[in-house]
């Protein structure tokens, strides 16, 4: 099955060459819109050649800009007959009102949770969920709110009675992963897939022949391109907020969707170590 078009274009249109990206500007600018426009209007939105279309079409997987202009319809008018709320939300403006800017950002948190489960491949978080299961070490690096990120799933692991430790400053994170060695496993987790101090800490793991795992947003990013296993984020970010919120949601739902799959792999002794450390804390519940 072919991957949903919007969640792809966003996570791959910061790599497209600058003529494609204007044409990726416009179709998210307004996919609905867009999707009514005939080849030469979409050209001429871009202020580009019919064929630089023709090529943004090709790029994403598409025969051709019919192939892509039907897929653009068909997604955008599920999308549109699915949601109540804004389906596309516009960047959020400090002087909009604040109850406009929260539904805003409710549309927002609420699309990149589900793009983030479409994009989900099943198959690989199958593999990963195995690869964690059987790892002597788990070293989990994020900076910024991807570091939020890997806390939320070092928290479950543990809880699983996985070895799991998550590091968010290159001074505690390069030397912990310079330890890895092939009975270990790095998850490496960065929204644009460029973060400096996570890539180092990629090319550190796979020095030592750990197993490596990305969750990114950018399919095309380094980070994604370099780790053997991927897991894909989907989120918008509007351009006015306090913090990457949609990207660390969408990270959020993929550290949920691994501790099911993990303790599909443990039936028995998942389900006891969750047990276990609920009555730990069941004292302390308020």
């Amino acid at each position: 099955m072919t991957p949903p078009l919007l969640p792809r274009l966003r996570g791959r249109r910061d790599d497209l060459q600058p003529v494609l990206r204007r044409l990726a500007d416009v179709v998210l600018a307004d996919p609905v819109a867009a999707g009514r426009l005939t080849i030469d209007q979409l050209a001429a939105a871009a202020d580009c050649a019919q064929s630089s279309v023709v090529n943004f079409a090709r790029e994403l997987g598409y025969s051709g800009y019919r192939d892509f202009r039907r897929a653009l319809v068909e997604e955008a008018a599920r999308a549109a007959g699915q949601e109540d709320e804004l389906v596309f939300p516009i960047s959020i403006d400090a002087a909009d009102p604040l109850a406009v800017s929260v539904s805003r950002i409710a549309a927002a948190d609420g699309r990149a949770v589900r793009d983030t489960v479409r994009l989900l491949d099943i198959g690989v978080l199958e593999q990963v969920a195995e690869v964690l299961v059987g790892s002597r070490r788990i070293v989990l690096v994020g900076a910024g709110a991807s570091g939020l990120a890997a806390m939320d799933l070092q928290y479950k692991l543990t809880r699983l009675g996985l070895s799991a430790h998550a590091l968010t400053s290159a001074h505690d994170a390069l030397p912990a992963v310079a330890g890895l060695g092939e009975l270990d496993c790095l998850v490496a987790i960065s929204d644009s897939g460029r973060t400096t101090d996570v890539l180092e800490a990629l090319a550190l793991a796979d020095e030592g022949g750990a197993r490596t795992l990305a969750i990114t947003g950018d399919p095309a990013s380094p980070l994604a391109l370099g780790a053997a296993h991927l897991l894909l984020t989907a989120s918008r970010e509007p351009s006015f907020r306090a913090g990457a919120t949609s990207s660390r949601i969408a990270q959020l739902t993929i550290a949920d969707c691994l501790l099911i799959a993990v303790t599909a792999r443990l039936p028995d002794a998942g389900q006891d170590a969750l047990r276990r450390t609920r009555r730990a804390l069941e004292p302390r519940r308020p």
